[in-house]
């Protein structure tokens, strides 16, 4: 064991290091900026140490996160545990031939695409972001990894704003989900 294990922040501490900009993206909205924890080297690090628990604990063989900050929390995880890391990308970014599923937005439609031979068939992979708000990103990533051959169950998420339904969503498609913290509201 390390020092930064055992000397671990709680997650209500990981919880004081989360900005709150009021009004962004829009007036009323409460936005969660991660980069205030981050920048916190011993934040980051016990943030990693918490999901990797909770990884390993529901015995992933791979780690995938999204495009953007799903990369910087997942290839954390996967790196702490010796683990392969698959990036979930926004359409374009893969030099490969790509899988891909298009997906509905409040305002329109996205993609994500990822390479289909990164994944071995059947493979126990788990989802990390940073965020689950409505859960449109993460049902369509599970989609793709269930396309690609993977075994997935499970979802992990530094921040859960329940209000907004997602991990709800993404229980009803039989996937377990673990946030290390959360707030009310948007």
């Amino acid at each position: 064991m390390n020092s930064s294990e055992a000397e671990r922040l709680s997650a209500d501490q990981l919880r004081e290091l989360v900005r709150t900009v009021p009004d962004f993206p829009a007036p009323g909205v409460q936005f969660r900026d991660i980069t205030t924890l981050i920048g916190h080297g011993h934040g980051l690090a016990s943030c990693v140490a918490h999901l990797a628990e909770q990884t390993n604990a529901a015995g992933a063989d791979v780690i995938a996160g999204m495009e953007a900050r799903g990369f910087i929390f997942g290839a954390a995880v996967a790196a702490y545990m010796g683990k392969g890391f698959v990036p979930i990308r926004k359409p374009g970014k893969l030099p490969v031939q790509t899988i891909g599923v298009n997906y509905a937005l409040e305002y329109g439609s996205d993609r994500l695409e990822m390479d289909p031979t990164a994944i071995n068939d059947g493979a126990k992979v788990i989802i990390i972001d940073d965020l689950i708000a409505t859960g449109g990103t993460a049902l369509a990533s599970a989609k793709l990894l269930r396309q690609a051959g993977a075994h997935i169950e499970h979802a992990l998420f530094v921040i859960d704003l329940p209000d907004l339904g997602g991990a709800n969503r993404l229980r009803a498609d039989g996937l377990t989900v673990q946030a290390l913290m959360d707030f009310e509201g948007d």
